[in-house]
């Protein structure tokens, strides 16, 4: 992704979910939303996507209110609808509804100055397989360990 520079990064999904597709959106803010998600202000660890009556629709993304906004009224939960294609929505809607898969937002990110939000196709993973996962990172990671002891400076 040239030209793009990462906001926030949803890891507990790469953990959690298996991702088998990934679409680009564009997501509808305020002027006070955007610049507090310019400033890194998001967090969408508990978020996920809802499709209803063919519109793409952001649930339980954090966005903090910016320091300078004068709005008494801001709900920094809101759900915020996304911005795709009518091919893309009808893709999704499609693959999600055959093989019981879940939408979840996987990064934020800053594309020619726009917001934009990366989402995927997710399976869930059960409790063994993510064990397993942690298990193997471990072993790699004390495999690189010993690796660099030997390893010439």
């Amino acid at each position: 992704m040239i030209g793009t520079k990462l906001i926030s990064k949803n890891r507990r999904a790469y953990f959690d979910y298996e991702i088998l597709d990934e679409f680009e959106a564009g997501i509808v803010l305020t002027g006070a939303e955007v610049k507090a998600v310019k400033n890194g202000q998001i967090n969408l660890r508990d978020s996920f996507v809802r499709i209803s009556q063919n519109t793409v629709i952001l649930w339980n993304a954090d966005i903090s209110k910016y320091i300078y906004s004068s709005d008494p009224n801001y709900d920094p939960i809101r759900s915020r609808k996304l911005l795709l294609k009518k091919r893309e929505i009808g893709s999704l809607i499609s693959k999600s509804k055959a093989s019981r898969l879940t939408i979840i937002p996987l990064k934020v990110y800053l594309k020619r100055g726009r917001v934009k939000i990366l989402i995927g196709l997710a399976k869930g993973r059960r409790v063994h397989e993510k064990k397993a996962r942690q298990k193997e990172r471990d072993l790699d990671r004390e495999l690189h360990r010993e690796k660099r002891k030997y390893m010439l400076k």
